[in-house]
């Protein structure tokens, strides 16, 4: 029997819209993501558990688990007959990555089990694809650095997938679920066919600007670079009180701020625990909708998905 863990991550990090990807954990130790217990059996089985089970669909091939399993099997051209019991931790429709929690965790643990037939870059393949079939364009932003860890730097290069960038290890990431769901595909449809060129111009040299700074060790640079102008304009209308958020937050003192993924859950950083405990604050206060919802102070996570006991 194995069991897996892959962490929650955000996508785009501002300036990288389908490019950039942070896996995160809560510097409390909480294990922010989800769990899959895998072990052989006479037939396939799934059992779901979790805080958020019950927003799944009732019908097991429906599941993305059951997918993944399914693909997998296919592509060794063997039928793998295995119980699995996955530990929905995640809210699903948060922007933090919650199904790409379940596929990376999923199939690491049936190619764990299975003596690994499929290598890394195979596996994370096969990950962006099952992920683009939920949201409707192959993208590894949550993928690779769940599976990854650390800062994830999509190429999708013919022999590199993705590649860690640097982090700055005194960031505190302040993450704020209100407790509501925005769909990826309806996100992914609400921003515009074309872009027009300066905003092409503008994008690349903050991202640019972002990747030159993480590696020269500029914090203060990198936070400035780290603007949305590809997606934030268009989302922030599916998002409760966004933009008064973020202005509020930055008064605080976060030195960037911006929408994980699809949103809702936002992001803010800070450099300083004072200022990112009172960050975490005013989003409790503010920003969440109802009792399920959260926030979590956290680190960059550089593990990503691990084998836990």
């Amino acid at each position: 029997m194995i069991k897996i863990y892959a962490p929650a991550s955000i996508a785009n990090v501002g300036v990288g819209f389908d490019i950039l990807g942070a896996a995160i954990i809560p510097i409390n130790g909480t294990l922010l993501g989800d769990c899959v217990t895998v072990k052989l059996s006479k037939k396939f089985e799934l059992i779901n558990k979790g805080i958020f089970s019950n927003k799944l669909p009732i019908n097991k091939e429906q599941n993305i688990v059951w997918k993944c399993w399914f693909k997998f099997c296919k592509i060794i051209k063997k039928n793998i007959p295995v119980s699995i019991i996955l530990e929905k931790n995640m809210p699903i429709g948060s922007g933090l990555g919650s199904s790409a929690c379940s596929v990376v965790a999923t199939l690491v643990a049936i190619n764990q089990i299975c003596n690994n037939p499929l290598n890394s870059k195979e596996l994370l393949l096969l990950m962006g694809e099952i992920e683009g079939e939920i949201s409707g364009s192959v993208h590894y932003d949550n993928v690779a650095p769940s599976y990854l860890g650390g800062l994830q730097l999509i190429l999708e290069d013919s022999h590199v997938v993705s590649q860690i960038l640097p982090n700055f290890k005194n960031w505190f990431w302040i993450i704020a679920w209100p407790g509501v769901k925005v769909s990826t595909a309806e996100a992914r449809k609400i921003l515009p066919k074309e872009y027009k060129k300066d905003i092409c111009i503008k994008n690349s040299r903050y991202l640019a600007g972002f990747i030159h700074a993480s590696y020269t060790k500029q914090s203060d640079l990198a936070a400035r670079c780290m603007q949305d102008f590809i997606a934030e304009p268009y989302r922030s209308k599916l998002l409760p009180n966004f933009l008064n958020a973020k202005e509020k937050i930055k008064k605080i003192g976060a030195i960037g701020c911006g929408i994980s993924g699809s949103g809702p859950t936002i992001f803010a950083i800070s450099d300083n625990m004072k200022t990112a405990e009172k960050i975490s604050l005013w989003l409790k206060d503010n920003y969440l909708q109802n009792k399920t919802g959260f926030v979590h102070i956290c680190c960059v996570d550089l593990k990503g998905v691990r084998e836990i006991g």
